[in-house]
């Protein structure tokens, strides 16, 4: 198992949250904003807020990350764990060349040095390497983003909501990007999304979760075609996917 998760609690906010993720795995995390989604990617990355206390366990390839100390973890962030965000803008330094920022994970961590330039025309990206990322559209800085977390083959790949602020046709373009750099590295991957057919084209398994908890699992089509979980029911009944079923 790529990562296990076991009894996860965050100062009452999280509780008991338990699942794995095999490698290669797809699997996502869906729920409405403010259910503990995001705390919990936070958690596994060793991200959370210094107010916010962590317990239970939470190990990649078994080895502990809560309590790990800060240097163990930098070491393990863009490097064996990557995550990509909501919002690019926030994880870019608006002062540096995108190519620069590709290149950064793989000079920090000491890794085999891949071509910056190759790696964006990887995520449909060729000849911006010396853009800043003001100068690219919301999509373009996904992507740079995106090419960023895959630089160095993470073993696990978290995605929080990375598509929820574009258009239609870029969103579709940024998960078969993400599909094609998952697949490729055959690395875990935990998508958190609110979109239930996002889920449904991208995980295999699905893992819903409400007020901090979560209240159902199973495989994709099991969960998306016969939910059990009345929540699970009323963001069903509330998606694209009911009205095409």
């Amino acid at each position: 198992m790529t990562l296990a998760v076991h009894g996860l609690g965050i100062g009452g906010l999280v509780r008991d949250v338990t699942f794995g993720i095999a490698r290669g795995e797809r699997v996502g995390l869906i729920g409405e904003s403010g259910s503990g989604k995001s705390l919990t990617a936070l958690s596994i990355m060793g991200l959370l807020p210094e107010e916010l206390a962590a317990s239970g366990s939470v190990k990649l390839d078994g080895r502990e990350l809560l309590g790990a100390p800060e240097k163990e973890l930098s070491r393990l962030r863009g490097n064996e764990m990557s995550m990509v965000f909501q919002e690019p803008m926030t994880a870019l330094n608006p002062a540096m060349r995108v190519g620069a920022q590709v290149a950064e994970p793989m000079r920090i961590h000491r890794k085999v040095r891949k071509d910056p330039e190759a790696l964006l025309a990887s995520v449909g990206l060729p000849g911006v390497a010396r853009a800043y990322p003001h100068q690219l559209s919301g999509g373009q800085r996904q992507r740079v983003v995106l090419a960023i977390a895959l630089a160095n083959d993470p073993k696990l790949l978290i995605c929080d909501e990375p598509t929820t602020a574009l258009d239609v046709t870029v969103q579709a373009q940024i998960l078969e990007l993400i599909l094609d750099g998952v697949r490729e590295r055959e690395c875990a991957l935990l998508f958190i999304t609110h979109d239930l057919a996002v889920v449904a084209s991208v995980c295999e398994r699905v893992l819903v979760m409400l007020d901090g908890e979560i209240v159902e699992a199973g495989t994709t089509r099991d969960v998306l075609t016969a939910p059990q979980h009345e929540y699970t029911k009323k963001l069903l009944a509330a998606s694209d996917l009911e009205a095409s079923r």
